[in-house]
């Protein structure tokens, strides 16, 4: 296996080719583009290299590393997308100091050699329609607001007439703007039935409306999340402590790493969730009731309808009868472990093969 480590910008691509079990590397600079890409998949084939040996690892750069990764991918090259703040992690780790294009390429393929990062796969044209659809609706929806924000101030101050009618035009042209983005949006739905029908899926679970659904599976079909826990993670639900020895006890608190804009749409969703959604309801009782505080509850509330999320779209159930199953299982689950602690020794042998078998269901 070859791994190609690729420093993106805005501009350029810097490479590096690095073989499996040598130390040498070779360099190529080519522009961020196809016809780049292209000139990038020629110059390895005067290296000896095939697309298909090849595995290219990348960090995520916003939007400039998309083009090069569908290219890459289209001509059978293995892509990976990294976080990067692993790569930088992992740079701190092999004690590199120095920080250019050149050495974040090298630096990509050694992460490579060593981790094998999961391969990415580009999500079907419809899904990427549909989520750039979204991001436009997303940012119509921001300049909406604070155009009337706005025209709030204008009206608690003395202001001239223009300036209230170009106020009054924007929020009028932004308005239309989205109504017609909306029926873009659901015309879109119409002619894939397997959009409409994932939306309907995650809008079966009480307190989860078009929006949360929409931004969940925006997520859901562009990254290849195994467990409810790594979409959890990735959304920066996960708690995080900081403990050392007898001096460091800090509170722990949500990581929150990656989006904040699906976070707070997650949050508003989890405050519904703790009236109207019996399971969440029940947690976030639970977790008050133990003297956890009321945005700790919260934040754990927010990543298990992340988790309900995710399993309803995974196993293309609906919120139901299925899910009232597992969690009595989990409940039976819980108590199990309680008497076993309270077991003796002696007594646990006869008992061992049930608990086992009751865990493994």
């Amino acid at each position: 296996m070859v791994y190609l480590g690729i420093d993106v910008s805005k501009a350029k691509l810097h490479t590096c080719l690095r073989r499996e079990g040598e130390d040498k590397q070779k360099t190529k600079v080519v522009t961020n583009s196809r016809d780049g890409v292209t000139a990038l998949i020629d110059w390895l084939a005067r290296q000896g290299t095939v697309p298909t040996q090849v595995h290219a690892v990348l960090e995520a750069t916003g939007v400039y590393h998309e083009t090069t990764a569908e290219a890459l991918h289209a001509h059978g090259v293995t892509v990976s997308i990294v976080n990067p703040a692993q790569a930088k992690r992992f740079a701190q780790g092999l004690a590199v100091r120095t920080k250019t294009d050149a050495v974040d390429a090298g630096t990509l393929a050694r992460f490579g050699a060593l981790v094998r990062p999961a391969p990415w796969t580009p999500p079907p044209p419809e899904v990427r329609t549909w989520r750039a659809l979204l991001a436009r609706q997303q940012a119509l929806s921001e300049d909406l607001r604070r155009e009337r924000n706005r025209l709030e101030k204008a009206g608690a101050t003395t202001t001239p007439p223009p300036v209230l009618d170009a106020l009054a035009d924007s929020l009028a042209f932004l308005e239309q703007a989205l109504a017609k983005l909306q029926q873009e949006i659901d015309h879109h739905l119409d002619g894939h039935p397997q959009l409409q029908a994932d939306v309907a899926l995650l809008t079966s679970i009480p307190a989860v409306g078009p929006k949360v659904a929409h931004q969940l599976l925006a997520l859901l079909y562009a990254r290849p999340f195994q467990s409810a826990e790594q979409l959890a993670a990735y959304l920066g639900l996960v708690p995080v402590e900081r403990q050392s020895g007898t001096s460091v006890h800090a509170r722990a608190r949500l990581s929150k790493a990656g989006p904040a804009r699906v976070r707070a749409t997650l949050y508003m969703a989890a405050v519904v969730a703790t009236r109207y959604n019996p399971h969440i309801k029940a947690l976030y009782e639970r977790l008050l009731a133990r003297g956890k505080a009321k945005m700790a509850a919260l934040g754990a509330a927010m990543r298990k309808l992340v988790h309900l999320c995710f399993g309803v779209f995974k196993n293309h159930d609906p919120l139901g009868h299925s899910l009232d199953l597992r969690v009595s299982l989990s409940g039976r689950r819980r108590r199990a472990g309680f008497w076993w602690r309270w077991l003796p020794w002696h007594g646990r042998g006869w008992l061992g093969s049930w608990r086992l078998s009751l865990w493994r269901r």
